[in-house]
């Protein structure tokens, strides 16, 4: 068994290693959030399918034929290798990213992953026929084990140690390892079977149809409590790697535990878990509507221990119906279709159908649902806890959809446009209505991205972070570009982050403003809904797409550069870290002048940027200064902290009495790079 044991380890821990690798890789080139993982979850679990396919019909070759057709196809997959994304496949728009992800992924990794997915299932099997009488299922275990330390290995060892591309080249050398590993396991197969046999038929004896669609049940529940976690907890930091880790790793964990040894899971003891469980998220949801928002600390672990508790029963119920051997890779296809059903509704179906992440209620609900039904308490031979199972279930369930459903309801009160895409939901609200101080709101989750009254002699006022005595107010009106000796004729300014287009109440008449922003439908409402567009003196375009990718490709074109850089793209609780790396300083740098100035808006409820903004000035010839402004609820102008980053003496000279020393004096630095970035050590 050990062969076998290797072989299943070593494909197991590429396959669950390749997909934070690959994510990573590419979550820069689509936006940098939550959603590019779960395009990825939902690539990652539909080639599983493929491989369980595969396995499936291969296992009715003889084991001989079967072994010389694997072998053959991993020596064809060598072909591919390294599985380094081109970046032929950068995006030119974001529209129809997730297509574009699952193309890209399919061409870079795709027949490799599909090999390595088969390999537990058709390993398995050949030691199955060759050793009859003994039991495959603890090489699952084992499979699964080295799915989880694939994963944990890659944010604590590989990511903080090897450039991606070193990455991509380790992994490459480590699958031609594998596939000698699976060689060597065919070839041991063949020996010892000897002459071919058929594989076997169909038996009177083959699970019910109940029974299996019970299989893709409770495996599609499972999938898709991990896939709405993951959203739901991307939503609030940010998409990296360790965050992806965290859910996928209690998910196998589960499947780990439960395949183990029917021992490990007792309903007695996961049923009552699993209310609490259930009890403690909903609570964590409704929390987080309120103005004193739980630590993302405490939230990570809440949403994590509701998943893991779900996952155990889901695969707890699914252990305990797993089959005979003979109908092993039957199973595991099965069980590989209700993952890529649960994560199709979470990736495809719910940002169609859904105006929220409502995903992440139904799956609670379906969890308890589906539990109720494996249980079945109503049925016990005494009436009494008949009766009592029929009550609790009953009751349990309509408490668990009133609770749901206020919250959705508490998310959704008082908005007057929602919208959801693949980079979120936004939502419009009016406040104070028919008062003089009816405002206009534009809200990314639970962040506010702008706001605007609507009076006409308040229209136009900068409000929120853009205030005329805030840092970037500060230097929109003092520029040395401005005009007046030494001056220019009007500012030229680049902004990443369109938001309601507050900024453009600051500019002037010969101002200029290019924004950049990569979700159209801030887009759409910033020209809909508010005016600060339409009623600027400045001259104003939007650039759609990546601002990164964006900027990278007007390098050449020899456009003016920069006065003012304005990067506001961090308040939203997931930050696109890609925007704040080291590669990307450099980058700004490129398309500014000389004697410009870089804005950073680092106001965020869960991290704190500024030793990584520090970092980014440590050892050159440019400063940086902290502006932070006080809040004044009436005038809707919020408190931000705008970092002022430029070797203008003259722009300096104006922002050194209101600016922070504390922050130029304090000397801790946290340096982020495309490769690699510590958002542990930031978090508040």
């Amino acid at each position: 068994m050990i062969r076998y044991a290797v072989a299943i380890f070593l494909s197991a821990f590429l396959v669950f290693q390749v997909q934070p690798l690959i994510g990573r890789f590419i979550l820069p080139w689509f936006g940098g959030g939550p959603a590019v993982w779960t395009a990825c979850l939902l690539f990652f679990q539909v080639l599983l399918l493929g491989g369980y396919t595969y396995a499936h019909l291969l296992r009715r070759q003889p084991v001989r034929r079967q072994v010389v057709v694997h072998v053959a196809l991993l020596t064809l997959s060598l072909l591919l290798l390294p599985i380094t994304p081109n970046e032929a496949w950068k995006p030119d728009s974001p529209l129809h990213a997730t297509t574009n992800i699952l193309g890209l992924l399919l061409v870079t990794v795709g027949a490799p992953y599909t090999l390595l997915a088969a390999a537990s299932p058709l390993l398995q099997s050949w030691f199955a026929t060759a050793h009859p009488g003994r039991s495959p299922y603890r090489l699952f275990a084992v499979s699964n084990a080295g799915s989880l330390l694939g994963l944990l290995t890659y944010p604590f060892v590989v990511e903080p140690w090897l450039r991606l591309r070193e990455q991509t080249g380790h992994w490459s050398i480590a699958y031609v390892v594998a596939a000698v590993a699976v060689g060597a396991c065919g070839l041991a197969a063949t020996r010892r079977v000897g002459a071919p046999t058929e594989g076997p038929r169909a038996s009177v004896s083959s699970p019910r149809l109940a029974t299996r669609l019970t299989w893709i049940t409770l495996s599609a529940c499972g999938s898709a409590l991990l896939m709405a976690s993951t959203n739901q907890m991307g939503q609030e930091v940010a998409v990296v790697p360790f965050l992806w880790v965290v859910p996928l790793a209690l998910y196998l964990l589960s499947f780990i535990i439960c395949f183990d040894h029917d021992r490990w899971y007792v309903r007695r003891l996961w049923a009552p878990l699993l209310v609490v469980a259930l009890a403690a998220a909903v609570v964590m949801l409704h929390r987080q509507l309120g103005n004193d928002r739980p630590r993302i600390v405490y939230q990570v672990l809440v949403f994590s221990a509701a998943l893991f508790v779900g996952c155990m029963c889901c695969h707890g119920e699914l252990a305990r119906r797993k089959p005979p051997v003979r109908w092993l890779t039957s199973f595991y296809l099965l069980v590989a279709l209700g993952g890529a059903l649960g994560g199709f509704f979470v990736s495809v179906v719910a940002p169609l159908v859904f105006a929220g992440y409502w995903e992440y209620h139904l799956a609670l609900l379906a969890t308890a649902v589906i539990m109720a039904a494996c249980w079945r308490p109503w049925r016990s031979e005494r009436v009494l806890w008949r009766g009592l199972g029929r009550v609790t279930v009953a009751g349990g369930c309509a408490a668990l959809v009133l609770s749901l459903g206020l919250h959705v309801y508490g998310a959704q009160r008082g908005a007057s446009v929602t919208k959801r895409s693949f980079y979120g939901v936004l939502r419009v609200y009016v406040r104070n209505r028919d008062t003089p101080n009816e405002i206009k709101s534009l809200w990314h989750g639970q962040i506010c991205h702008g706001e605007q009254f609507t009076r006409p002699d308040r229209v136009r006022w900068p409000v929120t972070y853009y205030a005329a005595g805030s840092g970037i107010g500060l230097v929109t009106a003092q520029h040395p570009a401005r005009g007046g000796p030494g001056g220019g004729d009007g500012l030229h300014v680049g902004v990443i982050g369109l938001g309601t287009g507050t900024i453009a109440a600051l500019a002037e008449p010969g101002d200029t403003v290019r924004f950049y922003e990569i979700n159209p439908q801030v887009v759409e409402l910033a020209q809909s809904e508010f005016s600060f567009l339409r009623d600027s003196s400045a001259d104003s375009e939007i650039i759609i797409g990546d601002a990164r990718l964006s900027l990278e490709r007007t390098l050449d074109d020899g456009i003016r550069p920069f006065d003012l850089l304005v990067v506001d793209a961090f308040s939203s609780d997931a930050i696109p870290v890609h925007l704040l790396t080291r590669e990307a300083y450099e980058l700004y740098w490129q398309h500014l002048a000389s004697d410009g100035v870089l804005a950073l808006h680092i106001s965020n409820l869960h991290l704190d940027l500024r030793p990584v903004v520090r970092s980014l000035v440590a050892g050159g010839d440019r400063r940086a200064v902290m502006v932070t402004n006080e809040e004044n609820i009436d005038a809707a102008v919020m408190s931000a902290d705008w970092v002022l980053i430029t070797s203008n003496e003259r722009m300096l000279r104006v922002l050194d009495p209101v600016a922070d020393p504390a922050f130029e004096e304090e000397t801790w630095v946290v340096e982020w790079t495309d490769d690699f970035s510590n958002l542990l050590g930031v978090l508040q």
